[in-house]
């Protein structure tokens, strides 16, 4: 089993045994909860407010995990669709929507053994492609973040978004063109 994929066997049964057993319940929550809070911070603004909707995700999940049926995908991309229905509704319920920009996921290359001129332009080039990724709609910067950030397949994406893995494969693409479209009306092209 590796941190960022669990074994799906050993998954199934743990998600088996929450379903009656409160202490298999915690070492699921314990395993997803930092990527749920995560997911939740980056798309609310607010730390009281992801930990807020990060709660409910799991009381959701608790008291729906008897219904849970495993269809081949990891735990937490339900996790993540619960997450993303609670985030829709938050920002329903707000008129005005606060999300935190993406330049705060930029981690900088602390390498001894690159040359400070290289730091530099690698970080000028992190600071502008955040810069277009803030530009895309939010579904398209939430795809960017679960793609990226959260490192999700395709797939598990699709059940996140609730579409198809085509679908998805088709908005990534578009989420690209649409990117490098806006760096060659910048007249820059080095990051694509």
């Amino acid at each position: 089993m590796t941190e960022d994929k669990p074994d799906l066997t050993e998954e199934v049964a743990l998600i088996n045994a929450a379903k009656t057993d409160p202490d298999a319940f915690g070492v699921l929550y314990e395993r997803y909860v930092d990527r749920i809070y995560n997911y939740n911070y980056f798309r609310v603004a607010s730390a009281s407010d992801a930990e807020d909707l990060t709660a409910k995700v799991f009381f959701k999940a608790l008291h729906s995990i008897g219904g849970y049926r495993h269809m081949g995908l990891p735990f937490s991309a339900w996790l993540y669709r619960i997450a993303h229905n609670l985030v829709a509704n938050y920002h329903r319920d707000r008129s005005k929507k606060q999300e935190i920009p993406i330049e705060n996921l930029v981690v900088e290359d602390t390498s001894r053994h690159a040359a400070p001129e290289a730091l530099i332009e690698a970080k000028q080039e992190n600071v502008y492609l955040m810069k277009l990724i803030n530009d895309l709609s939010p579904q398209k910067r939430e795809l960017i973040i679960l793609k990226f950030v959260e490192k999700l397949s395709n797939e598990e994406i699709g059940v996140v978004f609730g579409k198809t893995e085509g679908a998805i494969k088709s908005l990534y693409h578009r989420t690209l063109v649409e990117l490098k479209a806006r760096a060659a009306q910048n007249n820059d092209t080095r990051i694509f």
